[in-house]
């Protein structure tokens, strides 16, 4: 049996979906109205991370808190399918993590940045990739003031990685699909069009268990 979400044993479970692109492109607010609408397809894995738990978070449910000593020797050993470092400390999205998720006969959604998507490029995960973009770098920049939740040099630096994501989502065969969230509606009507396939599976596994 393989430690990898691919070949044979994954192949049992749903295919994962991988949702990527800047903040302020919609991304939460799309995946809340997925998961309401499909409350038993969606399940999310669990990331890993160094960072101190926040007060009311709780280990195993909002991350799996670790030692740096621990992560990076479990990365090394290519127990992970992403990381990356924010701020000092290091995130990642380890391989039983979604095993998890995929074992409870649920589509794994894996909220992941371009380095991450990269990573998971270079696994045989085999993920449903998906990209979601605003309409332009204006409208990007009202909704992220609207929120009224950044000091100006966090809004520059968001804008500027946004302005990277963007170009980054039209590289040719990185992504399944990309999404242009101009209207919500729209947006999401084409999200669940390009899980509906995976989304029809899995509830007619459910029916037959």
């Amino acid at each position: 049996m393989r430690d990898l979400c691919g070949g044979e044993k994954a192949m049992a479970g749903p295919r994962p979906v991988v949702l990527s692109g800047p903040s302020g492109a919609g991304k939460s607010t799309l995946l809340k109205k997925l998961i309401k609408e499909y409350d038993n397809v969606f399940g999310f894995s669990v990331s890993h991370t160094t960072r101190q738990p926040r007060p009311g978070e709780e280990n195993g449910k909002d991350y799996h808190y670790v030692t740096r000593e621990a992560m990076q020797m479990a990365i090394d050993g290519g127990k992970f399918v992403e990381s990356a470092v924010f701020s000092g400390n290091m995130y990642g999205t380890s391989k039983a993590a979604v095993q998890d998720v995929q074992a409870k006969n649920l589509i794994c959604i894996l909220d992941i940045d371009m380095q991450g998507v990269r990573n998971i490029k270079k696994t045989d995960l085999n993920p449903i990739y998906v990209s979601i973009q605003p309409p332009s770098m204006d409208i990007l920049e009202k909704r992220l003031r609207d929120r009224k939740t950044e000091s100006e040099e966090s809004l520059q630096k968001r804008l500027n990685a946004a302005h990277v994501d963007m170009e980054f989502s039209k590289e040719e065969g990185l992504f399944d699909v990309v999404i242009v969230n101009d209207t919500l509606e729209d947006a999401y009507g084409k999200l669940k069009g390009a899980l509906l396939e995976e989304i029809n599976q899995v509830k007619k596994s459910s029916m037959s268990v």
